[in-house]
């Protein structure tokens, strides 16, 4: 039997850390995803602000922090009442911007644009029971967003891509709110990720937000899991917001014919166990979800989930109990192709998802940050597996307590959101970070609140190779974080920032660690329709060539479990500058931005083809 079995969907805390600098958002997950929402999407009225005016007097202090906040302050959307009064701005006579979105590929004016930008949404909201409740929720603000509703604070968030919300029960005025936010992307030293990325700051609201209407007690959150491929037991915990304890709950998944009823603990949590026997397990060949509904007395809520085991045995990773193969690709969440910077729908997810799926993938890594949960929602529906991370990237202030604290809520809202998700088999703590003591003692930490979150899936890192001292040709993966995690994974450029392609026909390869090995990134810079002989940098055939040297080197190592190249499409990086190759992509692409097919490209789909008749015999690419 497996020495390690990672479990799907298994029992979660359900109360998760949330970090801000002064009010907090709630510290509870909202599954909002399946609900009846209002949408606040939309066109949003915005002010760009660099010097932050409408946040500061002139003395710098801020005016939020004053009783009585002067009209000046942005936030309290105030409008002239008298021909003599003073007022420098105006939200309704101000631009505008589309939510979800990011501002720089919106505005020539703002592509670079690193600052502080508000936003103002004006939107009624009428309530059908006089004992309902109501909470905004953002899908994702980068970076940090500070949040008003009708002049009053509703708190901080920190960090660009994960959720939160806020109760505005008591705030909600049936006509006329005003929801203001002020979204400032700013670099930081001590932040996460920090100053120094390969990849486009983005600002704004880039993902959806919604007024969510619920009963007084509603089902907030649930956790659902397989406890074994073999025995098929399904258990499932249900928090129920607002209870005092004995409410019923009835959870069924009706496809299966399996439904109990229960009562609520004194907490607001129900119990139960499923005998699933006859249910399908979700795997890449066969996606199957099934409804699962959950209701109370005042409120339903219905979701889809898959059940899968996903597991380590020595060097090989099983799911379901069986050999498994990572056929994967490195994506960032960014779709050109329309002029669009990050994703904003599940049309744009899934166009990303088509793309990686024509390279007979069956994997995706989802770098840097966690993405849009489009992303992992489609990937699921179409049989993707997933690796998601938080962009705990290259060099963090690894001895500031806030920088480790931001770190852990950016986890903790990840796992929250995610951890029904049958795709999900893989959280990633780390990128390409220097080993030092202070460095290991960060990251052991992150592994540990990890596993006490969701003890269900594995726990990776891409980490760096060096080579012996006493032999160059033998390059050597040896960090102590592999032995934090389950898969031992690293990013490799031989034949792009490490030597040419030839280099990889001598080069051999020691991973001292009875684990799966994966190879997190590889690959190299290539212009689509620019060509040359293989020895002419940034042509097709160059990276054509490195990636056939690179594939044949990668699959001689022992206990290799899958590959997620870098990098599905081009995309957007201040740091990659040469004009008419560049001109701010990364064109390390298999796809150019707009999707165009390289060389290199089919170099993989048809590694890739041999991978799939090798694992999934049955299977005709």
């Amino acid at each position: 039997m497996p020495n390690k079995i990672v479990f799907l969907l298994r029992l979660l805390p359900l109360l998760l850390i949330v970090l801000t600098s002064q009010a907090t958002p709630s510290t509870q997950v909202l599954q909002a995803y399946n609900r009846d929402t209002i949408s606040l999407n939309g066109d949003w009225q915005v002010i760009v602000d660099p010097y932050e005016n409408g946040f500061y007097n002139y003395r710098y202090k801020p005016f939020d922090q004053q009783k009585n906040p002067p009209a000046s302050a942005f936030f309290t959307d105030s409008k002239v009442t008298s021909s003599s009064q003073l007022l420098e701005y105006d939200f309704d006579k101000a631009d505008s911007l589309e939510v979800p979105g990011d501002w720089n590929t919106q505005s020539d004016m703002l592509y670079y644009y690193e600052g502080s930008v508000w936003y103002r949404k004006k939107f009624d909201a009428h309530l059908e029971q006089a004992s309902d409740r109501s909470f905004i929720y953002f899908g994702g603000i980068n970076y940090r967003a500070d949040v008003y509703l009708n002049g009053k604070k509703l708190g901080i968030h920190v960090g660009g891509f994960t959720p939160f919300h806020y109760e505005v029960t008591d705030l909600l005025k049936s006509q006329g709110n005003s929801l203001v936010i002020k979204v400032d992307n700013s670099r930081h030293a001590d932040a996460v990720p920090t100053l120094n990325t390969d990849w486009w700051n983005y600002g704004g609201i880039t993902r959806d937000v919604k007024l969510v209407i619920v009963p007084n007690v509603f089902i907030r959150d649930f956790s659902i899991h397989l406890a074994s491929a073999k025995d098929k037991k399904v258990t499932a915990e249900v928090l129920l917001d607002g209870a005092v304890g004995g409410e019923m709950v009835e959870l069924s998944i009706p496809e299966l014919n399996l439904v109990q009823s229960v009562k609520v603990d004194n907490n607001g949590l129900a119990t139960v166990e499923f005998d699933a026997k006859s249910a399908q397990l979700w795997s890449p060949k066969s996606p199957k979800l099934y409804s699962f509904k959950m209701k109370s007395e005042q409120d339903e809520l219905i979701d889809s989930v898959g059940f899968r085991t996903i597991a380590t045995f020595g060097k090989q990773l099983l799911l379901n109990d069986e050999p498994l193969f990572l056929r994967g690709i490195s994506v960032h969440e960014e779709y050109s192709a329309k002029g669009n910077g990050r994703v904003r729908s599940a049309g744009d997810a899934r166009q990303l998802l088509n793309w990686a799926a024509s390279l007979n993938s069956n994997f995706v890594r989802l770098a840097h940050y966690p993405h849009n949960e489009h992303m992992v929602r489609q990937a699921e529906e179409m049989g993707i597996l997933v690796w998601s991370e938080i962009p705990v990237y290259w060099t963090i202030n690894w001895t500031n307590s806030e920088t480790y604290q931001n770190a852990e809520n950016q986890l903790s809202e990840m796992i929250g959101r995610d951890k029904n998700r049958a795709a999900v088999i893989i959280w990633s703590l780390a990128n390409e970070t220097p080993v030092s003591e202070q460095r290991n003692d960060f990251l052991e930490k992150l592994a540990s609140k990890a596993r006490e979150l969701d003890n269900t899936r594995l726990l990776s890192a891409a980490m760096e190779k060096h080579y012996r001292e006493d032999d160059a040709g033998v390059a050597v993966v040896e960090d102590p974080l592999a032995e934090l995690v389950d898969i031992v994974s690293f990013n490799q450029y031989i034949g792009w920032y490490d030597g040419l392609p030839e280099k990889a026909d001598r080069v051999n390869w020691q991973i001292p660690y009875n684990k799966p090995v994966f190879v997190s990134e590889f690959g190299g810079g290539a212009k689509a329709g620019y060509h040359g002989d293989k020895n002419t940098i940034w042509t097709e055939e160059f990276q054509q060539n490195l990636y056939q040297k690179n594939l044949a080197m990668l699959d001689r190592i022992d206990g290799l479990v899958g590959l997620s190249p870098w990098i599905l499409s081009d995309f957007r990086s201040p740091r990659r500058l040469l004009t008419g190759i560049q001109d701010d992509f990364n064109r390390k692409g298999v796809l150019s931005n707009t999707g165009e097919k390289k060389k290199a490209f089919f170099v993989l789909r048809d590694f890739y083809a041999d991978k799939r008749k090798l694992y999934e015999p049955t299977i005709t690419p």
